[in-house]
């Protein structure tokens, strides 16, 4: 399928999960994130769950990740320029709700790229080669691309089925070290 049909196919698919189902989801990415990564004094950048989009709950990594003395920042993106940077977040109090409904900080201290150990990264369809499928605005290939190279780029999906091949991918796009769902954890 194109990345525009996977992007279709499996909001769809999102859409139709109960509220209960997604948090059973989210719970268990938690769990699959813990039990196979060491995040303990990490730099950590995590995505922020826009709820309309029935995204992951990430607020248990973070809570988690806080008790394991790792700094962890979150996404505040620029729409002008489709960049984001990644702000430390240290309470629920730094947030507010942007036009797109996305949680952002309203401030913090700015964590740059290369400083981070581990990057979650939000996804609609991931395949065997770890070629991810987002919203399409491309703020996450932006942002890996500035990461230094030890970093690892974990996805998180709602679903365990993974692609063959995402077709249309090109040489902007970056590929993810390892994705986590609910039963497994792949590596690329």
């Amino acid at each position: 399928m194109t990345k525009q049909e996977l992007r279709d196919y499996y909001m769809q698919k999102r859409e139709a999960l109960s509220p209960k189902k997604l948090e059973k989801i989210s719970e268990a990415i938690c769990h699959m994130t813990f039990s196979k990564y060491q995040l303990e004094g990490k730099k950590i950048s995590l995505f922020l769950p826009i709820e309309r989009k029935k995204e992951i709950n990430t607020y248990r990594i973070w809570e988690k990740a806080m008790s394991f003395d790792a700094q962890v920042a979150v996404p505040k993106a620029n729409m002008k320029t489709n960049e984001m940077k990644q702000v430390l977040f240290e309470s629920v109090n730094q947030l507010e709700i942007s036009p797109m409904g996305i949680p952002e900080p309203k401030k913090g201290r700015v964590i740059a790229a290369e400083h981070f150990d581990y990057v979650f990264v939000p996804l609609l369809a991931i395949d065997k080669k770890g070629n991810r499928v987002g919203y399409g605005k491309g703020f996450y290939d932006r942002f890996l691309k500035k990461c230094s190279p030890r970093c690892t780029f974990i996805g998180l999906s709602h679903f365990d089925e993974i692609e063959d091949e995402i077709k249309g991918m090109d040489f902007s796009d970056i590929r993810l070290n390892a994705c986590i769902t609910p039963n497994n954890i792949y590596r690329f």
